[in-house]
This record gives structure tokens, C-alpha cells and sequence, in this order.
């Protein structure tokens, strides 16, 4: 095989494993937000279960929750499962498991807000949803914004994890070209494909920061 025919191949898992990154992103930053209001409510059923949930999702491998999520159907309901759910779990089992690290930032970023913000806010005549939305969750993007990156840097090689599905990314492709052609190539392909995809991520995240940074 030649080198411009394992690049084409391996195009196609590159774009998929985009896809994987993107849809998570999408699904599990606003989820995280909605478990962090979970977890930091002031019902103890409603935090318990909040609770529980991210010490599962982040106390289990994202491999085992991937297999549990497309596998369950069948054995726990006896609902027949086929190829067009495969890439519906991964993206259920992945945004799961990154809502539950995202709430935890999130929940960081907002319990280190002075309590004078929203008394301040109380003052200028603002209810709760105004407080949140126009004071609060600004200061909190900026304070939690290198968790964030943090996290989906992490993201963007987590993707390789898909193959658990037998899901055809990058990661995969690589790994069936690899034993078919018996070379290192398709590994060291893949290796320069999410070190720059990791640099591009952590550019445009450091540049958002860095706009962000307002008071300097």
C-alpha cells in the first residue's frame, strides 16, 4: 500500500473522529452545566443522585461505559441492536462521561464566587436567572476556562476509544492498516494527527482565554 493510499484511508477516520470530538463538546458542555445545578441543589435526594452519578462516571473506565451503553439495550430490555446505534452510543457514552467532569469545573467555577456578587446583583433588581446568566456564568467561563482545556485536550485522544465499538476512526483504521501492511506507518500517522490536532485545539483555546482576559 502506498503512502497516499494509507493517507486516504486513513482521511476518512480523521473526520470521524473530528465528528466524535465535536458532537461531545456540543451534548456535554451544556449538560455538565445542568448536572452541576444537579449536584449543587439544596434537595439531598436530587444531590445524592447528582452525586452519585459523577462518582460512576468518573470512578469507570470510558471503555466499559461505552460497551455498557451499547450493549445494554440488548441484555437489560432484549431491544435488538445494529450498526446506526453503534455511533449513537458512542456519542451517549461519551457525553456522559464528560458532562460529569465538566459539572465538577463547573460546580468549581461557581462556588468560588463571592457571595457579594449576588448580593450586589439583588440590589440592581436582578432575579436569580438574570443574576446567573449576566454576572455569574461570565466570571465562571473565565475561571474555569483552563479546566475546560484541560479536559478536551484529553478529549481529542479519548476518541481512540470508539474502536471499543468496533467503530471505524482514525484509531482503528490505523490499527487495521498497521496488521494488514505489518508497519509502523499508520501509527505514526495517527500520532501526528492528534498532536497537531491537540495544538490546534490548544491554540484557539489559549486565544479565547487570552480575549477573555479583560482586566489586564
Amino acid at each position: 500500500m502506498t503512502l497516499n493510499t494509507m493517507l486516504v484511508q486513513l482521511s476518512g477516520g480523521m473526520v470521524k473522529s473530528v465528528g466524535i470530538f465535536f458532537w461531545t463538546l456540543v451534548f456535554s458542555l451544556p449538560l455538565g452545566l445542568f448536572v452541576s445545578f444537579g449536584r449543587m441543589s439544596k434537595n439531598r435526594v436530587i444531590q445524592f443522585f447528582f452525586k452519585i452519578y459523577i462518582s460512576i462516571m468518573r470512578g469507570t473506565p470510558l471503555m466499559l461505559q461505552l460497551l455498557v451503553v451499547f450493549y445494554g439495550p440488548y441484555y437489560l430490555f432484549g431491544m435488538s441492536i445494529g450498526g446506526a446505534y453503534r455511533y449513537i452510543a458512542i456519542l451517549i457514552g461519551f457525553s456522559l462521561n464528560y458532562a460529569a467532569y465538566f459539572a465538577e469545573i463547573y460546580r468549581s467555577g461557581i462556588e468560588s464566587m463571592p457571595l457579594g456578587q449576588y448580593e450586589a446583583a439583588k440590589v440592581l433588581g436582578y432575579n436569580k436567572t438574570q443574576t446567573f446568566v449576566k454576572i455569574i456564568l461570565p466570571q465562571v467561563i473565565k475561571r474555569i476556562l483552563p479546566a475546560v482545556t484541560n479536559e478536551v485536550i484529553t478529549l481529542v485522544k479519548d476518541t481512540s476509544l470508539a474502536f471499543a465499538l468496533v467503530y471505524m476512526e482514525m484509531f482503528s483504521i490505523a490499527k487495521q492498516i498497521a496488521a494488514a501492511e505489518t508497519t509502523m506507518m499508520p501509527f505514526v500517522i495517527a500520532g501526528v494527527f492528534y498532536y497537531v490536532f491537540n495544538l490546534l485545539v490548544a491554540a484557539v483555546m489559549e486565544r479565547i482565554e487570552k480575549k477573555l482576559n479583560y482586566y489586564r
